[in-house]
């Protein structure tokens, strides 16, 4: 049996501009795995300070036993321009998700996941955590990878992909919150499309 593993990378910040006042730095999140938990073995996605916040409190409330790591601090300092501020900060948030990562507790959460590897808003990620969308966190997390362009997705999968949404969507579009059902579907969603 292969050793598990998860690779998290934060990298590339860039500024984005909100409006003519205020801009912000986001985040490219990078995963490789071979980990069961993960329905994708890499992806891609781009996330700002206030999502990786809104994560934290997500896992938190969820995880009440647990001493969630700390994300770095928010200095009223922070400067964008500042390329120092903006790596040690970097540092931190990627720091912050290695630690999560090795909580087999918070790698049941589902916001997590859909967290890694979709770009959905952390209002939409609820909803979907709660079975308030057509969509199931398998299935967002698919649609997100089949957008992302980067990693093309082979005949195989795509075949065992288009199994995986039809047995997932009933369960999903009942509009119960499944709170607690979802929570540990994270892993089990995924195990029927893990690469051999």
């Amino acid at each position: 049996r292969l050793q598990e593993f998860v690779t998290v990378l934060v990298r590339d910040p860039r500024t984005q501009k909100e409006d003519s006042w205020h801009s912000y730095i986001d985040y490219e999140i990078f995963i490789h795995t071979n980990s069961m938990c993960f329905t994708r073995k890499t992806s891609c996605v781009r996330r700002r300070f206030r999502e990786f916040v809104w994560l934290r409190q997500r896992l938190q409330s969820n995880a009440v036993l647990i001493q969630l790591p700390e994300l770095p601090s928010k200095t009223p300092f922070f400067n964008v321009n500042n390329p120092h501020h903006v790596d040690l900060r970097r540092q931190g948030l990627q720091e912050f998700l290695e630690k999560i990562l090795q909580n087999a507790l918070l790698l049941s959460d589902s916001r997590l996941h859909l967290f890694l590897q979709t770009q959905l808003s952390p209002e939409d990620m609820e909803a979907c955590v709660c079975g308030q969308t057509k969509y199931s966190v398998a299935d967002a997390i698919h649609k997100f990878a089949s957008l992302n362009r980067r990693f093309p997705i082979e005949d195989g999968e795509r075949k065992k992909e288009k199994n995986d949404v039809d047995s997932d969507s009933e369960s999903s579009s009942s509009g119960l919150g499944q709170s607690d059902d979802s929570v540990s579907r994270g892993c089990k969603a995924s195990s029927a499309s893990e690469e051999s």
